[in-house]
């Protein structure tokens, strides 16, 4: 996905190739004083890889939108006096911590990057091939033969980055999502009074007690349908798959804020059923509009089964205890 003057970029398709090994050398010995030496014929070098690289300090693949095809350099031809041909220089692609490879053709899934420095080696070089020193043998003392080097391997594959963090805020869209980031962490997400201001995941890294922090994830809103394409549909609901925990925001002025809750559950169990068996928290968001008795009331009828919780971001009202019970989960 990639919008207007956003630099987030969380898929990409590229075609890769690997390096041809190098052909092995069918030389003979010959010097001034060897007229007629034995087989002395290097091996070929091998084929530079693609190898997928995590690295902590980037956060998109923006930088691969540009550049579709990455080639790895070809081994070099084995030569005389054994001397082995030169490797071929891998390339080597940086990613973000929290990206999938996938084959483009079958949709298999090759790997995951989830640390720092954390290598894959996506698409494998071809051995050189072995000179004829190889096959000398007392019945053929001088093999004419050499092994040419392994071809090319080469293929189209899809990067995807699922955002990782700690904690995903799930709503619809309006639900003051991107207000409670930009109020607890220094993140400074699009705010507007329209629907789907935030086209693109945020994150923003949430102080705690003692120094403590956890990450915090503002992810597009979500509308009835998202698991069928609705809204931007599919598109973000994998980002929430990587989050530990998931903080569901229905605003106080909706009209039933249970069923809404029930709406957003629903569609991330058509989505992935798995999502269900994340720590869940609801929080009622612009709750500075309620009085005491309303809360009393709202409250009645708020899922029993998960943590519960009126805030306010712009006054600032129940954020410490929102922290304390997302630390709980997160640590227990």
């Amino acid at each position: 996905m990639r919008v207007k003057n956003s630099n987030f970029v969380d898929y990409v398709k590229i075609f890769c190739r690997s390096g041809k090994g190098g052909a092995g050398s069918a030389h003979f010995l010959r010097d001034k004083t060897t007229a007629k030496g034995g087989p002395d014929g290097g091996d070929g070098g091998k084929g530079g890889h693609i190898i997928l690289r995590g690295n902590e300090q980037m956060w998109t693949l923006l930088h691969l939108r540009y550049k579709k095809h990455i080639f790895a350099e070809h081994g070099g031809a084995g030569s005389g006096n054994h001397r082995h041909g030169k490797d071929g220089e891998s390339q080597i692609i940086e990613v973000p911590l929290g990206t999938i490879a996938k084959d483009a053709e079958t949709g298999e899934v090759l790997c995951e990057i989830t640390k720092d420095g954390e290598e894959f080696v996506m698409v494998e070089g071809g051995m050189g091939g072995r000179g004829n020193s190889h096959f000398k043998s007392p019945t053929n003392q001088s093999p004419r033969h050499a092994q040419p080097g392994v071809d090319v391997i080469e293929g189209w594959f899809i990067l995807e980055l699922k955002v990782l963090a700690d904690v995903g805020l799930v709503g619809f869209p309006n639900a003051g999502k991107s207000t409670l980031l930009s109020v607890v962490s220094a993140a400074k997400p699009e705010i507007a009074d329209y629907p789907f201001t935030t086209l693109v995941p945020n994150l923003g890294i949430v102080s705690y007690r003692d120094h403590r922090s956890f990450i915090m994830a503002d992810i597009p809103g979500i509308i009835e349908g998202a698991a069928e394409g609705k809204g931007l549909g599919l598109r973000f609901l994998r980002h929430i798959e990587r989050n530990s925990t998931l903080l569901f925001m229905v605003p106080a002025d909706a009209d039933d804020i249970a069923k809404e809750y029930e709406i957003l559950l629903g569609e991330l169990q058509k989505y992935n059923p798995e999502l269900l068996d994340k720590d869940r928290i609801l929080a009622i968001s612009k709750s500075d509009m309620l009085d005491d008795e309303l809360k009393e009331e709202i409250s009645k009828d708020l899922p029993k089964d998960i943590p519960s919780l009126f805030i306010s971001s712009v006054a600032q009202q129940g954020l410490t205890e929102l922290k304390d019970i997302i630390w709980k989960k997160l640590n227990q």
